[in-house]
């Protein structure tokens, strides 16, 4: 019979605390956005566009979010030898174009509207902790699934060894 070598795996986790943190200043953000959007003086065509142009920004937010996290993923796997599902060109530039068109219209849309500067500027960064929070939230959340599945891999490592142990105690 042969010992197995019992390694410890620290698995890196964010804290309680930097997770309310993250929730509470994307929920902060989204309430800013709404209280601000919803109190829009001027054309409802004006106030249907800046919903929509948030709602684009907030949604390529995560799409790039991911995008970014499964390259530097793809890149690592190929550093060592593991193979990686690699994105085309052309998703490439539908992640990133999306993100720019999204941002630069819902910036184009604030700065045209004939609004007061100080309800402008209430709105612009209002929209800007939003797309911030959100990318915060985004990395936080894709950092507790990957640590779940690197959890679960090791628990189902463990169970394993226990069973060879065990049918080879039997034996």
């Amino acid at each position: 019979m042969q010992p197995f070598s019992s390694t410890t795996v620290s698995i890196q986790r964010d804290t309680r605390a930097w997770q309310l943190q993250a929730w509470a200043s994307f929920a902060v953000a989204v309430f800013l956005c709404a209280t601000g959007l919803s109190w829009l003086p001027g054309e409802a065509l004006d106030r249907a566009f800046m919903v929509m142009g948030y709602v684009f920004c907030l949604s390529t937010v995560f799409m790039l979010s991911k995008f970014v996290r499964d390259a530097q993923q793809a890149q690592h796997a190929d550093a060592s030898g593991g193979g990686a599902s690699r994105d085309l060109p052309m998703w490439r530039l539908v992640v990133w174009g999306s993100f720019f068109i999204a941002m630069g219209l819902t910036g184009w849309g604030l700065v045209r509207m004939d609004i007061n500067d100080a309800y402008k500027a209430f709105l612009g960064v209002s929209w800007l902790f939003l797309i911030s929070a959100a990318f915060t939230l985004a990395k936080m959340l894709r950092d507790r699934h990957e640590a779940d599945l690197i959890e679960a891999r090791l628990q189902g490592r463990r169970a394993a060894r226990q069973e060879a142990a065990a049918s080879a105690s039997a034996e």
